[in-house]
């Protein structure tokens, strides 16, 4: 099996929110990088571990790192 990036932002809703999954699993949906870090708290990773702009650790589909509603 290849190797997957374990945290995966998705690409933002119309709201601007984005869905988060931990190793497959969602983890909740955020909407600023605050959001982000307490629901990969809440899936057990520590505030120190998160480096959001990691591309070994987090993968941002349907844009980099952000947190706009598609079209602002």
């Amino acid at each position: 099996m290849p190797w997957q990036t374990p945290i995966v932002v998705h690409p933002p809703a119309p709201d601007g929110g984005r869905r988060v999954t931990v190793r497959g699993g969602d983890a909740g949906v955020a909407r600023s990088d605050r959001e982000l870090v307490a629901l990969l708290c809440r899936a057990g990773l520590g505030e120190a571990d998160v480096a959001l702009d990691d591309p070994h650790l987090v993968e941002w589909r349907g844009g980099r790192h952000g947190w706009a509603a598609p079209g602002d």
